[in-house]
């Protein structure tokens, strides 16, 4: 079955498996949001991610969460205290997957490790992206040596995706753009489930057809692609954001990803809401909106 029309007790007990395959049947109409779990919520009385749900996302992706001392804050309970993936899941009934990062220049709870990794397994993540907050200076050969050994360590337990969506302050690699379609053949080959590009027009010199390359590179491998939006773009106007999503849909990416700094911690709600009226129109979005956790 394809995850768009997945009611919300389907999405929060999918297997590896079959969350790829829900991907796969959805045809590019599925938006991933990015919240930081520990930036206060924007509006009281709710957490960020629940407010990303509200607007549409169909997947949800925890930034500095802390594998070892976990918390989402906006969540019931004492702030700070315990809460999981698994919490967030049982409310909003959406996929729910966590960063990690191979970098020093992050807590060790969120480094990109086996053992972290399994942490977050068992927290409830349905997916692990490994990837790059800026001044973190995260490369891809440091994305490619921890996704190896991450997949040895969990297995097919969870969706691995892997890449970047700026360049971390690693810089650029001029004329070669940020991932090459060789470089995202080799994360596959190391375990990677889904490869994470620049979206077109976030990224200096990301074009569409730069993104396509890579995107066709991943499908001949097998796996799929997820375009990002990781440069505060999600904080632009409203009709940025549709032409960002057309020029994705375009390359051909599988899932769609606004960032977390709309303002601070979550993308500018109705912009959430715009892409996936511009990837997915008014009757997906809406059912999606609208579904109770308890269906």
């Amino acid at each position: 079955m394809r995850l768009l029309d997945m009611p919300p007790s389907g999405l929060i007990q999918l297997t590896r498996a079959n969350l790829l395959q829900g991907i796969r049947l959805s045809e590019g109409r599925l938006v991933v949001a990015e919240t930081i779990v520990v930036a206060p919520p924007l509006i009281d009385g709710v957490s960020n991610a629940e407010l990303a749900a509200a607007f549409g996302a169909d997947i949800l992706l925890l930034n500095c969460y802390d594998c070892v001392d976990p918390a989402i804050l906006g969540l019931p309970g004492e702030p700070g205290k315990g809460q999981t993936c698994q919490d967030l899941k049982e409310l909003v009934g959406r996929p729910v997957g966590v960063n990690l990062e191979p970098s020093d220049r992050v807590p060790p709870g969120r480094r990109a490790t086996p053992e972290n990794a399994r942490r977050a397994v068992e927290q409830g993540a349905d997916f692990i992206c490994l990837t790059g907050n800026p001044h973190t200076l995260v490369t891809n050969a440091g994305i490619l040596e921890s996704l190896r050994h991450i997949r040895e360590a969990v297995g097919d337990r969870t969706v691995l995706v892997a890449g970047r969506m700026h360049a971390a302050g690693s810089g650029l690699s001029p004329g070669r753009g940020l991932i090459t379609p060789e470089e995202t053949e080799a994360f596959v080959d190391a375990g990677a489930d889904v490869v994470l590009l620049p979206a077109p027009g976030t990224v200096p010199g990301t074009t569409v057809e730069e993104v396509r390359a890579c995107v066709q590179a991943a499908h001949r491998k097998g796996a799929l692609a997820m375009a990002a939006i990781g440069t505060s773009q999600e904080g632009a106007d409203e009709a940025t954001i549709r032409q960002i999503a057309l020029s994705a849909k375009m390359a051909g990416v599988d899932l769609h990803h606004l960032g977390d700094a709309g303002y601070h911690g979550v993308a500018v709600p109705e912009n959430i809401l715009a892409y996936c009226l511009a990837v997915k129109g008014r009757r997906h979005t809406y059912r999606r909106m609208a579904l109770s956790a308890r269906r």
